[in-house]
């Protein structure tokens, strides 16, 4: 079983509308080529993602709100900023060096 199934994951943005909504499709992407099945994956502003993000497993998020999301490690989140959230080959490297990646 990977790692990351039945695993919940949150991709954060500004707004929550548009690069959020494409982290979620490259973050599906590399779900996609390790047939890994994750319990939820959703996308929200940064807003909503601060006071959620102890509820996953994991959080990606643009590289400059990382700070928002300071603390949610102590949970056990996995925090994953990102330099460009619409690239599946950060993801995956992202992933990869945080060992949830077989």
């Amino acid at each position: 079983m990977a790692k990351l199934d039945g695993k919940r994951i949150l991709a954060c943005c500004a707004n929550g509308a548009g690069s959020s909504l494409m982290m979620e499709n490259a973050i599906k992407k590399v779900m996609k080529k390790y047939d890994i099945k994750p319990a939820e994956l959703r996308h929200c502003p940064v807003s909503e993602g601060k006071s959620s993000a102890r509820n996953y497993d994991v959080v990606f998020c643009a590289k400059p709100f990382a700070k928002t999301f300071e603390g949610c490690e102590q949970n056990g989140t996995v925090l994953l900023p990102l330099k460009n959230v619409m690239s599946d080959k950060e993801i995956e490297a992202a992933l990869k060096e945080a060992n949830l990646l077989d």
